[in-house]
Order: C-alpha cells, then structure tokens, then sequence
C-alpha cells in the first residue's frame, strides 16, 4: 500500500471528541475509544497539502464557491454513481445533520409528522424533535444476519406525514439499499405527497464489491421528490473541516431549499471548506479511498472471524458499506443474565474496557446492540477482540 493505516496515531492533547468525552459515557478513562465515528488514520496528505497552501495565503478571509468545487463534486458524482449533475443542482450546506435541520424548517410546520426508519442514526429524530415536530419511529424488521425494509409497516406509518428521513448507506447497520427498494420507497412517498431528504454521507464506503444506488437515480418519481446530503468528511477524515453539500434536481424543490439556504446565510462555507472537497474528489483522493477501504475491510473480516470463533454470543452484522458495525449482542446477554441495556454498555465499559456507541440510542429496535468504530489499525482492533474475548470469559 501508498498509505500506512498501521501507524498509530497519538491524539492525546489534541482536543479530540472521541478522547474528551470518553469519560462521561464510560464512567472511566482506561478504555479503547472505538465510538465516534471519524477514523484513527490520518487525514489523507492532499487534504493537509489544500489546508497548507490556503494558509499560506496569509489571510483567512471570507471565500467563495469555485469552479474546481462545483466541477469535482459534479464529475465525482458522474464517475462513481453514474449521477447526472450540473453546478446549480449543488449548493454547499453546514453539515449534513444541518442540511437535515434546513430541510424541515423549508418544508414542514411545527406538529408535523416526520418519518424515520429505526434502528437509525439518532440526529434523525433529536432534529425534528428540537424543531417540535413528531417523529414517527417505523421500524425496520430484522432479518437472519441484518435488517431489511418492512413496506407494509412503512405504508401504515407514512400516513399524514410530510417528511421522511432516509439512511442511504444505513447507519448504523451498514445496509446498500437496493434499486428495487428505493424504488418502492420513492413510489409510497410520492403518492403520499411525503418529501425524502436521503442522507448518503456513507456512499462513497461501499465496501466487498458493493455498489451505491444513490435514491435520486433509481425513479423519475424518486429524482422529483428528493433531496440527497453528501459530504466528503467521513470517508476522508475530516469531519472536523465542516463541508458538505446538496444535491437537488426538482428545480421548484431547489428554488425553496437553496433560497432558504442562502437566506439564512448557511451556504457561507469556511475558508478551508471548497479546497479539501476539491482535493478529495480526485484521483489521488479515489486512490487514498481504495485503500482505506481495503484496510478496513481487513479489519471487518478480522473482527467477524474471531468473534464467530473465540465470542459467539456477540455476532457482527456485516456492513457493505461504512467502518462502523452493529454488534448484536443479543445472546451474550441471555448467556450473561444482563436484564438490560445497561447491563450490556456497563459489560463493555468496566469489563472489556471498550468505549462503543450504545444500540438503543438509534431507537428501540437497537436495544441489545452496540455500535463498533473499525476505522483503525490493525493492531487496535487485535487488542479491543482481546480484551472483549477476555471478559466474556471473566
């Protein structure tokens, strides 16, 4: 490989989110922090090159868009999804949890219903919750190694809502949807008048020869009635650079979305933003991606071998898309005598000295799950299966 994913990285006095609140979800500091999901690798060198060169322009002033920003994300779009845009489909936006926030305060009311598909990344429904809109909670229904979409669950719960918030990837399960999913999903919202906002921040980590269907491509009705969040952050570890964007094809949808934008003055990206989208959206960016992707890939196989081997009670759901994995420990909990979800954050706090992220927080239907961050050193993940192997012993 180019790239060493083996170095470790100290983090420690850097004010990282991860180290910082370790200590608050634990109740102590001597654990692995494999919860917040941004990487332990390095930010790639293209992106610290972009950030060098802008400061040493010497004075950090307000920026605006340009070409190569518009261009890169356009042709990125073309060459991985085979997605058709044009520069004023784009509009820069301050997160992709903020675009979530200016979808709901452009297209809906307070009381309104606002659609999410649990076990689901929780800002799905903290934002609507904050902006005193309801929150219908339609659950996914599990299957024998994953979860899949339940239509005739999601036709009953879509009734009087004016919003739904779709994960393209799923987060936290790691789920491709398919074409012929997205397209049913399409096709029950648009006959229920029901908008899609489809966070896809997770698309460019497909993972095991997978492909990402981004949900404006899959119908006419789908391209229409949609708006698709994207961010180079994640998969570039950069989250702390706050640069994402919009994509929309509806021009009257556009015209609502972007004027809302633009009138509360939130496209104002920062002065490093538009140059790291550029350098990521690159061949060189492409090439970093690949093997990062490989090496965690490596890392997925590694923890579901040895789990299925030496900890059968805590079984993976295997992501095809993302470095982050759902741990169903579900049976560890039958075998342990833990009652509930406490028990288990405790088990994994005090006992395997691991910081994860708790199921339950993505909804009910996450309850006897944690969230594992896999975006690490080889040897990282060697010693958290270690210590995970050594407490169920215990």
């Amino acid at each position: 490989m180019k790239y060493d994913f083996d170095e470790i990285v100290p983090r420690e006095g850097t004010d990282s989110f991860k180290l910082k609140y370790v200590g608050e979800i634990c109740g102590h500091t001597d654990v692995l922090p494999m919860w917040v999901a941004d990487m332990d690798f390095r930010t790639p060198p293209f992106v610290i090159k972009a950030l060098e060169k802008r400061v040493h322009q010497g004075i950090l002033g307000y920026t605006c868009t340009h070409d190569r920003y518009y261009d890169s994300i356009c042709s990125w779009c073309k060459k991985q999804y085979d997605m058709d845009v044009t520069p004023e489909m784009v509009n820069y936006i301050p997160g992709v949890v903020s675009g979530i926030l200016l979808a709901v305060q452009t297209f809906t009311d307070k009381g309104d219903k606002i659609l999410i598909q649990q076990p689901v990344y929780h800002p799905f429904r903290l934002v609507p919750q904050a902006t005193g809109r309801e929150v219908v909670m339609s659950p996914l229904r599990r299957t024998a190694t994953s979860f899949e979409m339940d239509f005739e669950q999601l036709r009953k719960d879509i009734k009087g809502c004016r919003m739904m918030i779709l994960c393209n990837p799923h987060n936290p399960a790691g789920i491709c949807w398919s074409k012929e999913d997205l397209q049913t999903v399409a096709h029950i919202c648009a006959e229920e008048g029901v908008i899609v906002v489809s966070d896809e921040i997770h698309c460019d980590m497909v993972l095991h020869g997978r492909r990402h269907i981004p949900f404006a491509t899959v119908s006419e009705e789908a391209r229409m009635n949609s708006i698709t969040l994207h961010a180079p952050t994640k998969v570039f570890n950069m989250p702390g650079i706050v640069a994402s964007h919009a994509i929309v094809f509806n021009p009257e949808i556009r015209k609502r979305y972007f004027g809302f934008i633009q009138g509360t003055d939130q496209d104002a990206g920062n002065v490093f933003a538009y140059d790291c989208v550029a350098a990521c959206y690159s061949e060189e960016g492409d090439e970093w991606r690949k093997e990062m992707l490989a090496y965690v890939a490596e890392n997925i196989d590694l923890l579901c071998s040895r789990l299925a081997e030496e900890c059968p009670g805590i079984t993976p759901i295997r992501p095809e898309a993302s470095f982050l994995v759902f741990l169903d420990c579900r049976e560890l909990m039958k075998t342990k005598g833990m009652e509930k979800q406490e028990d288990l954050i405790c088990f994994f706090a005090t006992k395997a000295h691991l910081a994860l992220n708790s199921g339950d927080m993505f909804g009910s239907l996450g309850t006897g799950y944690m969230r594992m961050n896999l975006a690490c050193p080889h040897s990282v993940l060697n010693k958290a299966i270690d210590q995970m192997v050594e407490a169920v012993k215990q």
